[in-house]
């Protein structure tokens, strides 16, 4: 896409790595965004608490450029109690009490591969590494799940699954539950690796699919089998 002056003026505006700036100008550019951050700016000028905060909104494109990216782990929409969300789908800041889902991610986490069970659920040395801990939607009002979908954000991160499919192979996609499942149906089974499971959260996880599902062994497996480096998915103390 060949960007003009008045274009290229307007995406130097949005915080967001340049890798994915303008792998994603379609959208970025596109009137469903300005309709997007209108709706976020009528939200917050309502006095509504609003997560993660602007400058972390971005945070795992911003922290997991494109050409980094090794393996996707797709959540749904941000954590909506204080302190948690910080732009990681399924992370939580230092300091924080482990979400339900996340002590179970750690549960086969540990017995996929042995790993110690982390004292924290701050999962940037995943991200850092080129784990993309990418949310469907991007924000969420305080206390009030899931009440930022269907604004626009789905769109975005179909984006973002688009270009990854489309400009990048040997990726892993971890999908868990039927939600991500079916966000993942556009992805090339042929160029990437999907590994679907049950969703971590206790109600899934205790009807059974997700314990025992061992996609950090097998995304491991998979990127050596390509001449990737593999994740160190231990977390420090």
């Amino acid at each position: 896409m060949s960007l003009n002056e008045q274009q290229l003026a307007k995406l130097s505006k949005v915080q967001l790595d340049e890798s994915w700036k303008y792998a994603l100008s379609d959208f970025l550019l596109s009137p469903k965004m300005d309709q997007l951050k209108a709706f976020l700016l009528e939200e917050k000028k309502a006095d509504k608490t609003i997560y993660p905060p602007n400058h972390l909104i971005f945070n795992a494109l911003n922290t997991t450029p494109l050409d980094r990216v090794k393996v996707v782990i797709l959540g749904q929409d941000p954590y909506h109690g204080p302190n948690q969300a910080h732009g990681l789908s399924f992370s939580v800041q230092k300091g924080v009490a482990l979400p339900p889902s996340l002590r179970n991610i750690f549960h086969e986490l540990h017995a996929d591969l042995g790993v110690e069970r982390p004292k924290h659920g701050d999962l940037t040395h995943w991200a850092e590494q080129g784990v993309l801990l990418l949310n469907a939607v991007l924000t969420v009002e305080a206390g009030q799940p899931t009440s930022h979908q269907k604004r626009g954000w789905e769109e975005f991160t179909d984006q973002v699954i688009d270009v990854l499919n489309e400009q990048r192979e040997h990726i892993v996609f971890i999908l868990w539950g039927a939600y991500a499942q079916r966000k993942g149906q556009r992805i090339n089974q042929d160029k990437h690796l999907v590994l679907k499971a049950a969703h971590p959260s206790p109600l899934a996880a205790n009807r059974g699919g997700f314990f025992g599902c061992k996609v950090f062994s097998k995304s491991n497996n998979y990127l050596k089998q390509h001449g990737i480096e593999p994740i160190d998915w231990q977390l420090d103390a």
